[in-house]
């Protein structure tokens, strides 16, 4: 008897499958794909039809991701990572792929270099934007210069840019790399390097892991000898940049040049 009734239940239901969805009494499991959006939503085309601005960040991401994971779609995994990392890119990229891996299920080795490399690809533009000799007439114009090669390391490094006599950049270069807290200078050497290049001025910049921008003791000391070591040699030291996520402290706008 409970059997046939059974029978007879499961046949219904069958046959009136759609009815049934529309009363909300049978729900399917399968969830939609990208596929089955509408060609305007999917990131992919829609960039083809409106270009890349009309995407947000999360359309940018899943188009790296192509493919989410059994509960999400590429572009529900691209908004947890961001919503994770506050929608701030610059937190994002503090990321590593361990990290990525572990913290975003869907997210496998593979994705993970994908994403760090497109946005190694994104800081790295801004050093090539500038075809031309940059000429440089504020700190913020070294801000500009260095911050790109200083951004989002987790230690130090000290790089000298070097310039000719009308303050326009001749080369840049890193000097030394340190540990979390400091990084130690040779000054012979960074001597040495302008009067190889026949630079006329010279300009120094070195990151804070921390975040705080103020120059500790030890930054003034090196920038006093650096300044001597200048003025021995005819060259102008024209500041000194301390760069610290997104912001900066300049030695010469604080009047200790």
């Amino acid at each position: 008897m409970f059997e046939a009734a059974f029978f007879i239940i499961l046949k219904f239901v069958c046959d009136h499958k759609n009815y049934l969805y529309f009363w909300g009494m049978v729900t399917d499991d399968k969830r939609l794909t990208i596929r089955d959006w509408a060609e305007d939503d999917r990131p992919r085309e829609k960039m083809m039809r409106k270009g890349t601005q009309s995407l947000s960040d999360a359309e940018l991401l899943a188009i790296l991701i192509a493919i989410g994971n059994k509960n999400e779609t590429a572009v529900e995994l691209a908004r947890r990572i961001l919503n994770d990392c506050h929608d701030n890119l610059n937190e994002l990229v503090q990321l590593n792929v361990t990290e990525l891996c572990k913290r975003f299920k869907g997210i496998g080795k593979a994705k993970a270099i994908t994403i760090i490399a497109a946005l190694e690809l994104g800081k790295r533009r801004k050093t090539s934007e500038f075809p031309e000799r940059k000429k440089i007439t504020s700190s913020n114009d070294l801000f500009e210069l260095f911050e790109p090669h200083l951004v989002d390391l987790p230690h130090e490094e000290f790089w000298l840019g070097l310039l000719n006599g009308a303050n326009k950049v001749i080369e840049i270069k890193r000097l030394t790399q340190g540990g979390t807290k400091q990084t130690v200078v040779d000054i012979p050497m960074l001597l040495k390097m302008a009067i190889e290049k026949s630079a006329q001025a010279m300009a120094v910049a070195h990151n804070h892991p921390s975040g705080q921008n103020r120059p500790s003791h030890e930054d003034e000391i090196i920038t006093r000898r650096i300044k001597t070591g200048c003025e021995a040699i005819g060259i102008t030291l024209l500041d000194h940049i301390i760069i610290a996520r997104g912001n900066y402290y300049s030695f010469s706008d604080e009047g200790k040049m």
